[in-house]
C-alpha cells in the first residue's frame, strides 16, 4: 500500500519523498541505480545564492530554500541519524577593480532589503591565510551561502525517509500518485514524450583536494567553486560541457579547473587531488526547474531540471511538490511550472 511513488533518488526525488513521508504519506522511492547515482552523487556541495538584485520568483524561491537550510538539514539528520555534512559556511568572492567594488556596494544595500536582514552581503579584506587572491585586496563576503556533502546528504535523506516508514528500492510498479524526478536521463525521455526539447543533459567535472579548511568559508573565483568540507577535503568544480563524448570520464578540462582554483587560493597549491568525478546534470530548457503536474497524464507529476542549484532549492521543492501531490495545492512559481518548458 503506497500513496506516493517517487521515481529517481537524487536531490529532488529524495526531498519530495521526505516531505511526503513527513506528512504521513506512505512513500516508495524507485531508482534502478540506487540513491545518488547521478549528479546528486557528485562532490562540490555549494549552496550559494544568486546575486541580490533584479529580484524575481526564482531568486525568492531560492532564498527561502537556502534560508531554511539549517532547520531542514538538522531535521533530516535528527530523523535518520545520518550527518549530511551541512554548515552555513559563508562565501568569499574577489573584488577585481573599482567598478566591481561599486557594484558590490550597491548589492550590499539591496541585500539588506531582499534578504530581510537575516543574512549579510558585505565588503571585507581578503584573508591572507585563505584568500581569495584579489587585485583590490578586498572580497565580497555573504553569510547566506552554505555547504553540504552531496553523498552524505543523499545518505541522510535516504535514512530519514526509511525512518519515517518509506522505502527505497531498485524496481517496483507504480502505486498511488507518481513523481518523476529522473534527472538528466528523464529530461531526454520527456523531450521524446513531448516531441520537443524540454531540457538537455550537461556534463560536469569536479575534484576533491586533500586540504583541511573546514572552518573557512567557501570561495567563488574565476568561475570556480572552492568548497571546504568537514572531512578535511576541499571540493573544486565544475565544468559546464554541452558537447561531450564520454559522460562519466574526466579529462584535461578538470585539470584546468583545478589550476584556476589553486591560483585563486594559493593555500591549495600543493594539496593533492584525491578524487575526480564526472557526470551529467539536468538542465531544463528555461534553466529553471520543471515542477508540477504532468500535462495529460493524471496522477503523475514532474520534478526535474535543478541545474547547479538542485540541493540548494531541494527543501522548497520538497514542500511545494508534497503540497501539490497530496493536497492539490499548487504553490509552484509560474517560471518553474512544467508548462514553462514546453
Amino acid at each position: 500500500m503506497v500513496d506516493v511513488t517517487v521515481r529517481g533518488a537524487g536531490a529532488f526525488g529524495l526531498a519530495v519523498a521526505y516531505a511526503c513521508a513527513e506528512r504521513g504519506a506512505r512513500v516508495r522511492v524507485v531508482d534502478p541505480n540506487g540513491a545518488g547515482a547521478g549528479s546528486s552523487g557528485g562532490l562540490v556541495g555549494a549552496l550559494a545564492p544568486h546575486v541580490p538584485e533584479h529580484w524575481n520568483d526564482k531568486k525568492a524561491f531560492q532564498f527561502e530554500a537556502l534560508a531554511m537550510g539549517d532547520d531542514f538539514w538538522s531535521a533530516v539528520a535528527r530523523t535518520g541519524g545520518r550527518d549530511p555534512g551541512y554548515a552555513r559556511s559563508g562565501r568569499l568572492q574577489p573584488v577585481a577593480d573599482a567598478q566591481a567594488l561599486a557594484l558590490a556596494e550597491a548589492r550590499a544595500e539591496t541585500a539588506r532589503e531582499l534578504w530581510q536582514g537575516r543574512f549579510r552581503w558585505e565588503i571585507v579584506e581578503a584573508r591572507a591565510e585563505w584568500g581569495p587572491v584579489s587585485p583590490t585586496g578586498l572580497a565580497i563576503h555573504d553569510t547566506l551561502t552554505a555547504r553540504m556533502a552531496p553523498r552524505r546528504a543523499v545518505a541522510a535523506l535516504a535514512a530519514a525517509i526509511t525512518a519515517l516508514g518509506g522505502e527505497i528500492v531498485t524496481e517496483a510498479e507504480d502505486e498511488g500518485r507518481v513523481v518523476w524526478a529522473t534527472g538528466a536521463a528523464g529530461l531526454t525521455e520527456l523531450s521524446a514524450h513531448f516531441g520537443k526539447t524540454v531540457g538537455v543533459p550537461v556534463k560536469g567535472q569536479s575534484a576533491n583536494l586533500g586540504f583541511d579548511a573546514r572552518a573557512l568559508p567557501q570561495v567563488f573565483a574565476d568561475g570556480v567553486h572552492i568548497v571546504p568540507h568537514g572531512d578535511g577535503t576541499v571540493a573544486i568544480g565544475s565544468t559546464t560541457e554541452r558537447e561531450f563524448t564520454s559522460p562519466d570520464k574526466c579529462d584535461a578540462q578538470i585539470d584546468a579547473v583545478i589550476a584556476r582554483a589553486r591560483a585563486a587560493v594559493p593555500a591549495l597549491a600543493d594539496a593533492p587531488v584525491i578524487e575526480r568525478w564526472a557526470g551529467l546534470r539536468p538542465r531544463a530548457r528555461t534553466r529553471a526547474p520543471m515542477l508540477g503536474a504532468w500535462p495529460g497524464r493524471a496522477g503523475h507529476f514532474i520534478a526535474n531540471g535543478g541545474f547547479k542549484i538542485g540541493f540548494g532549492i531541494a527543501p522548497m521543492v520538497g514542500q511545494v511538490m508534497a503540497a501539490l501531490v497530496l493536497d492539490g495545492d499548487d504553490r509552484i512559481p509560474g517560471a518553474f511550472k512544467v508548462e514553462a518548458s514546453l
